[in-house]
């Protein structure tokens, strides 16, 4: 173990984590804690995670022992890890599968080898509306129908079932992955889309079929979803953010597949059809024709949630799901026999409900770090940096008089970002561009000053694919998008984002921008994220809250401030990357 005293982290009895930056071991250790821990805190020395029962039920989900955890922990601290951690961190990690769900025919039972904590169990209020019949000390019937409800109430009272119920197979639909596309180009999956479709299958057996994989944008998670469909060969419905991704799907389908055209659907605001592949979007999902009373049943409150059964689906494929809506849980809960693959780049979720994820779509089932497949090739190698701006004198007094929610605002629309927007542009006058940002006033003055297209929520889904298929081409190498930009766009040329404003303190939002430029590059180019701030304001502090995803990831923040930019010049090739600068200028956030 070497010397403890040169180790970069401590482990504190409340379950945090401090990880000290600027030691030569820290991002061996980052790698470590970022498996069963979650980054909290990432100012520019000391990191701050907390060990959650969420983070450690992932872990043991996705094959990590206590033991295992224990090792890390010890190897890396400074001090030797304190009882009560190593105690709390052994009894979590067991209770994850200690109750299971099976099924017999039609009946639905709950199990355990422990006859106390059955007993237990039994008379907790949150599980009893779900219990039929006490079959035996180790047995209890429960409600077929319920079967979300009862693995929400198990996570809320701390012993999450692992759910070996079985699923319904689906209609069968036979098709197979093409190792030439049908534009010609040969095509095979990478090793790491192999592995995440293989854990989530796992040989087709009850302990597979319902999880979320998680993988950088740009890694290529729609094939993965492939994959999976290709394993279960059943009829499958896939749920996207937005028409442009659903459109993305069916392309990438017809192009890798050897399905016909007439087998696969678009259910969208534009079309409703239903066929043996489905792709529908959480918005038309979401659609309700007005407000009902309460204890309207959901079918009537959600008229398109019949979708949900129009098909025998064997598996549904949620993309993006740390974006699921709420009433799509609550859909999810009755659907529990069938198979169930969330897609994403982070569990984050800004609404906390990342343990409904965990309960109805299921555990963690494959991670693959960023700077892993950075390393490897798979996506763009990319520097993050974030410039700092003044705010100019005549806005500091509105800044000081503004409310809480008004003062991001004013800091975040800053005029001056405007004049540094110029000088970026100018250094990456051959590169492809897109600027992003929250404000619609804001990205209209951008629009206006430098006459580059615009792509907000009121741009027609037609002329959104028509400026997104310009930009690929190479015809306009200049992109403006609001918050519709934010996902499942696929512009693999673009290596440039800069960031005029974000929607507060949304971690996911930064990850998905960062994801917009991870496509490989071609001839090794470097991707640059660009995040623009108002220094000493909220837009300062959200930037910081934004970035701890990316942070846990193993990116990190070059801080300019606006009198070192014209001096400044990016690297353009990843051989070329420049050494890090001096550590109290390079900001984890």
């Amino acid at each position: 173990m070497g010397n403890a005293a040169g180790n970069p982290m401590i482990v504190q009895s409340d379950k945090t984590v401090l990880l000290e930056v600027d030691n030569p071991l820290y991002e061996e250790a980052r790698d470590q804690l970022a498996r069963f821990a979650e980054l909290e805190k990432s100012p520019e020395y000391i990191h701050t995670y907390r060990i959650t029962p969420l983070s450690l039920w992932n872990a043991a989900a996705a094959g990590m022992s206590a033991e295992a955890i224990l090792e890390a922990l010890q190897r890396y601290s400074k001090y030797p890890v304190p009882d009560n951690v190593r105690v709390d961190i052994v009894e979590y990690i067991s209770r994850y599968g200690r109750v299971r769900l099976t099924r017999e025919d039609s009946h639905l039972f709950l199990e355990s080898d422990d006859a106390a904590l059955m007993a237990e169990l039994a008379r907790h209020k949150r599980l009893a509306p779900y219990i039929l019949e006490k079959v035996s000390p180790l047995r209890l019937r429960m409600d077929p129908l319920r079967r979300g409800h009862i693995k929400q109430a198990l996570v809320w009272i701390g012993y999450p079932a692992e759910d070996l119920a079985g699923y319904v197979q689906g209609a069968p639909l036979h098709f197979s992955l093409l190792p030439v596309t049908r534009s010609g180009e040969p095509f095979a999956l990478r090793p790491y889309q192999l592995d995440a479709a293989a854990a989530f299958y796992a040989g087709g057996g009850p302990r597979g079929g319902s999880g979320v994989v998680v993988l950088p944008c740009g890694a290529g998670k729609t094939m993965v979803g492939m994959a999976v469909m290709e394993m279960l060969q059943c009829a499958t419905l896939i749920l996207t953010t937005n028409t442009v991704a659903a459109r993305q799907w069916i392309t990438e389908l017809l192009d890798k597949t050897d399905l016909p055209e007439e087998s696969i659907g678009e259910y969208t605001g534009q079309r409703k059809q239903i066929r043996p592949v489905t792709i529908s979007t959480y918005q038309i999902m979401t659609y309700h024709p007005r407000r009902r009373g309460k204890g309207t049943k959901i079918e009537d409150e959600f008229p398109h949630f019949a979708l949900f059964n129009e098909e025998q689906w064997g598996l549904i494929i949620y993309d993006e799901v740390h974006l699921l809506p709420a009433p799509v849980f609550r859909i999810t809960a009755e659907i529990q026999a069938r198979r169930r693959l969330g897609l994403t780049a982070t569990l984050v979720r800004e609404d906390g409900r990342e343990t409904d994820v965990f309960s109805l779509i299921g555990p963690k089932k494959y991670d693959a770090p960023w700077k892993d497949l950075e390393r490897q090739g798979w996506i763009a190698t990319a520097e993050c940096h974030e410039i700092r701006i003044p705010l100019p004198d005549d806005q500091r007094l509105l800044y000081a008089l503004a409310d809480e929610r008004d003062k991001y605002r004013v800091a975040a629309e800053n005029p001056r970002k405007l004049l540094v927007l110029d000088q970026l542009l100018a250094k990456h006058r051959d590169d492809s561009v897109l600027i992003i940002g929250m404000y619609l006033d804001q990205l209209q003055v951008v629009a206006e000053r430098y006459g580059f297209p615009l792509i907000t929520g009121k741009t027609t889904v037609r002329e959104r694919e028509k400026l997104y298929d310009a930009f690929r081409r190479g015809e306009i190498k200049r992109l403006i998008v609001s918050k519709v930009g934010n996902f499942a766009i696929d512009l693999p040329d673009a290596n440039v984002a800069i960031q005029l404003s974000g929607t507060f303190g949304s971690r996911q939002e930064e990850a998905q921008r960062l994801g917009r430029i991870l496509r490989p590059k071609r001839h090794g180019l470097l991707a640059h994220f660009y995040t623009l701030v108002t220094r000493d304001t909220r837009d300062q502090d959200y930037a910081a809250k934004r970035q701890l995803f990316l942070t846990e990831q193993g990116y990190r923040y070059d801080i300019i401030y606006e009198d070192e930019v014209p001096q400044w010049q990016p690297a353009t090739l990843a051989l070329q990357a420049r050494p890090a600068r001096p550590k109290a200028l390079v900001a984890g956030k």
